[in-house]
């Protein structure tokens, strides 16, 4: 099989062969410092990418970029849903590792969040919608649209993003609750557990792993949709589980952070302590680096220019995430404008960082007036048109030689399915499906059933299942002789149709199963059981009876109540009438009788988040008097920032936005007089309770010094609280309140 040496090849080389007269910038890592054993290396910056946030490779090795140019060019977050957006394609032309040329495969969109090479085109992101363009000769072909409700459009931080192909050949996100595959070309779309906020990753079983701001890492405990088959049970215990221990960041210089003020958030050397923006998980699973951090998960903390390492224990059925050092970090800059926001398994190998190197990373909607004077002093607001790749590899150990994916026949893409690299592990898989032929059953088979290499035997699965090949009879073999993740993989691949026409055979290997003992096995042959025992009760329930005396544990009954169905009493009727697997079967017998499904099954979409909703309000009603930034205009309107009213009682702000405010007001020790007074917005039609108690949360957070706890009912209920004049309130008489 031919090899694509250094990082990226295409086929303009054969045109200009090893000319090495392409400019290529020169970025110093000076203020960088990354774990000894390890070399940090740009791959692509300015003037060839701007504010990346996502990245892909095809099958050429080349990094596929978009580019979300327009957040936060300032600090009031102007011109957010322009379209200058992107999607780039970065190239190496001579060879050496660095880009040197970038051409724009898409242009004109509206901050572009993700994006993922499938499928023989490209999935992207671009609020609201998802879609998939077909690639012809490195432009965009025929476009279709796959979700027309991927994510609404709001803050780019609490919408949906990620589109990770997982190894069951379905497409996982972060910050949502759906799945995509396509099948004889048509999309699908279905619910799955929520997940994460900024970035999804996989490990090589097939677990899903992602975070929020304030957590480092979260994973599922199982594999993807096996806990979600009975849609009026809601999983607790192994779904979205928090990993990590402690939240312990350790930067290398003081950073500013969004809540500085607050006490805690920074130590005595005003040092944060614990992150609040982690995102980008990812974990590694490139074969370069050194054994020992194999399927490590690696964490991204752009609020203090920084990526932390988490050592993964699978041991138990509950994985588990332990920081790799007390501190110090695995890479970390002095750099405050260096901010990683996502990580992949690159081709060769490495770990690739995406860094937005922005001044800014915090949306408007959420930044604090602290913050905000932080950012501003520092000059940061002013840190603009810039981007990096950073590569990461071990210094003990040569890059992989990119495999030459593209025209590999279906007997070298097999071969690959044992490849150390899971990146190549996982296209193989995906071009096999594509090619769709028949010919290598019999040799995908074989891998399959092959014992002694088991990631190949699980990827060697979900080719043949892509490929409508597999069948009973293999997956009856390879549950009875394989390692007991392969086990698993295999009794979730057996279907209902499967257990209905081969109750026997399928009886006898549950039995077998079961005389294993072991916790993996029995884990995912309960979710099998409740499946199967709707062909045959009288077979199948009294070994799920066993199991649950053996397992008596949250997890094993929650994998029995979720694939039940609607057949809770067929285990109910069996026990005894306490006990928590009991008191579960009922919750969801009663969540059906009363129709309340899981939401994931009942929302369309997610909901605009308050401070968005409320940001929004502000620009379009408020900011034309107050400024953008909340500073006021003189002669017009006194600043907003850290004004009596805004960290003052939140019912007199609601009653100033509610009914006006006129005459003399005293901000922050100063007097203003105006000839105009401040509407009220009572009388406006188009703002609701919920809109008004969306838009003071904003104010609060933005220029005061934290979120209010308002809430619709205490807007309706202030909205007949008037004052005496009929018109608008003086600040005498708020005062006079005393609220």
């Amino acid at each position: 099989m031919k090899c694509i040496k250094g990082l990226w090849s295409i086929p303009i080389l054969f045109f200009f062969g090893c000319q090495t007269d392409y400019e290529e910038p020169e970025v110093s890592l000076d203020a960088y410092e990354i774990e000894e054993g390890f070399e940090l290396e740009v791959v692509a910056s300015e003037p060839f990418l701007e504010a990346p946030v996502a990245i892909d490779f095809d099958l050429k090795g080349r990094i596929w970029a978009a580019e979300m140019r327009g957040y936060m060019t300032n600090i009031d977050g102007d011109g957010e849903n322009l379209p200058s957006g992107t999607i780039s394609i970065m190239e190496d032309l001579d060879g050496d590792g660095v880009t040197d040329h970038s051409k724009i495969f898409l242009d004109g969109l509206v901050l572009p969040r993700a994006l993922a090479l499938v499928y023989d085109g490209l999935l992207y992101a671009e609020p609201p919608n998802l879609w998939f363009v077909e690639i012809e000769n490195d432009k965009p072909g025929k476009k279709v649209l796959v979700d027309s409700l991927y994510a609404d459009d709001g803050n780019v931080e609490h919408q949906p993003n990620g589109l990770m192909m997982n190894i069951d050949n379905w497409i996982y996100n972060a910050k949502s609750h759906f799945r995509y595959q396509r099948k004889n070309g048509k999309w699908l779309k279905e619910p799955t557990s929520y997940r994460g906020q900024w970035g999804i990753t996989k490990d090589n079983f097939g677990r899903l792993y992602h975070n929020n701001n304030s957590t480092l890492l979260q994973g599922d405990y199982v594999l993807p949709n096996t806990l979600i088959n009975n849609q009026y049970y809601r999983p607790q215990h192994a779904i979205g589980k928090v990993l990590t221990s402690n939240q312990r960041v350790y930067p290398l210089h003081v950073t500013s952070v969004n809540r500085g003020y607050e006490k805690g958030v920074l130590d005595k050397d005003s040092m944060l302590v614990n992150v609040t923006s982690a995102c980008g998980p990812l974990v590694y699973r490139g074969g370069q680096f050194p054994n020992d951090y194999d399927q490590n998960a690696f964490v991204c903390a752009p609020e203090v220019n920084l990526v932390k390492r988490h050592i993964l224990n699978f041991e138990s059925i509950q994985t588990t995430g332990e920081a790799a050092w007390e501190n110090k970090e695995f890479l970390a800059s002095t750099d405050e404008a260096f901010r990683p926001v996502n990580l992949f398994n690159g081709p060769d190998g490495a770990m690739y960082v995406v860094d937005m190197h922005r001044g800014i990373i915090q949306h408007g909607a959420y930044m604090s007036s602290y913050l905000r004077k932080h950012l501003e002093k520092k000059g940061l607001d002013k840190v603009i048109g810039m981007g990096r790749i950073l590569r990461v590899k071990s210094k003990d150990k040569a890059l992989t030689e990119i495999p030459e994916l593209e025209d590999a026949t279906p007997k070298e893409l097999i071969g690959l399915l044992n490849h150390e690299n899971g990146w190549v592990r996982d296209k193989a898989q995906h071009q096999l499906i594509l090619l769709g032929t028949e010919k290598e059953k019999e040799a995908l088979e074989a891998v399959a059933a092959n014992r002694n290499t088991p990631t190949a035997q699980v990827h060697a699965l979900y080719a043949l299942e892509g490929l409508k090949m597999l069948d009973l009879t293999l997956l009856l073999r390879v549950a009875q002789a394989s390692d007991p993740e392969v086990v698993a993989h295999s009794l979730q691949l057996i279907g209902h149709s499967d257990s209905e026409r081969q109750i026997e055979t399928i009886s006898q290997l549950a039995s077998s199963l079961f005389d294993k003992n072991d916790p993996t096995i029995d884990l995912y042959l309960t979710m099998a059981l409740a499946r199967w025992s709707q062909a045959s009760e009288s077979t199948f329930t009294p070994v799920l009876n066993e199991l649950m005396i053996r397992r008596d544990s949250p997890l094993y009954q929650e994998a029995l109540v979720a694939n039940l169905e609607a057949r809770e009493t067929l285990i109910l009727d069996d026990l005894p009438p306490t006990g928590q697997l009991a008191v579960r079967l009922k919750t969801a017998r009663q969540r059906r009788l009363t129709n309340q499904k899981n939401w994931i099954f009942e929302r369309a979409s997610l909901a605009e988040d308050d401070r968005t909703r409320g940001m929004r309000f502000y620009k379009n009603i408020c900011a034309a008097c107050h400024g953008p930034g909340g500073a006021g205009i003189e002669g017009l309107a006194p600043p907003l920032q850290d004004s009596e009213y805004l960290t003052g009682p939140g019912k007199r702000l609601a009653l100033v936005i509610l009914h006006g405010l006129k005459g003399p007001v005293n901000v922050n020790g100063k007097r203003y007089e105006f000839n105009a007074q401040m509407p009220g917005i009572s009388n406006n039609p188009d703002m609701s309770d919920q809109d008004i108690s969306d838009l003071i949360t904003y104010l609060s957070n933005a220029f005061g010094r934290s979120a209010r706890e308002t809430n619709a009912a205490m807007i309706k209920e202030l909205r007949e609280v008037k004052p005496a004049s009929g018109g608008a309130y003086t600040e005498e008489e708020l005062l006079k309140m005393n609220n």
